[in-house]
């Protein structure tokens, strides 16, 4: 009987054990996979810089803006900020007299620099440098020399 007793123990102390040992083994997992996890990225969209200055302060590019509102149906805020609406009409003049032949898109790529550099040479602005559609130091100095040209006759 002593046997029995002892036999009975024995089945539920390995019946406690390897509940035990279960539970600890699903905890450790349940513990790894928690610290394991890891956040879902956020993704965003990226965006195209839409204020393009080329060197310009807000007064010289308000005065730029008056100028194209002036002649180029340049419509939004003369906030000093050159966005896509002003190079959108800045496109409109360049393509009518400057050899632009881009989309008016508003974006400030090679082409629309080349003919922003051949207006700047053509008609006495002081830029002197290549047609390279790179907006480097002289493109910018000309630009500059334009604006305050603008400036003075449109305000800021």
């Amino acid at each position: 009987m002593r046997s029995n007793t002892v036999a009975k123990a024995l089945v539920s102390v390995t019946a406690v054990v390897g509940l035990a040992a279960g539970s600890l083994a699903g905890a450790s997992g349940a513990f790894a996979a928690t610290h394991t996890a890891k956040p879902a990225a956020v993704t965003q969209p990226v965006q195209i810089l839409d204020t393009v200055n080329l060197g310009l302060s807000t007064a010289q590019a308000k005065g730029v803006q008056h100028w194209l509102a002036q002649n180029y149906q340049y419509t939004d805020t003369i906030d000093g900020q050159l966005g896509t609406h002003s190079w959108q009409a800045m496109q409109r003049f360049l393509k009518a007299h400057h050899g632009y032949t881009g989309n008016i898109d508003g974006i400030v790529g090679g082409g629309t620099v080349s003919a922003l550099q051949r207006f700047l040479r053509d008609n006495g602005w002081g830029y002197t440098g290549k047609i390279d559609g790179i907006a480097g130091s002289g493109t910018q100095a000309a630009f500059a020399t334009f604006a305050n040209w603008c400036v003075s006759v449109y305000g800021s």
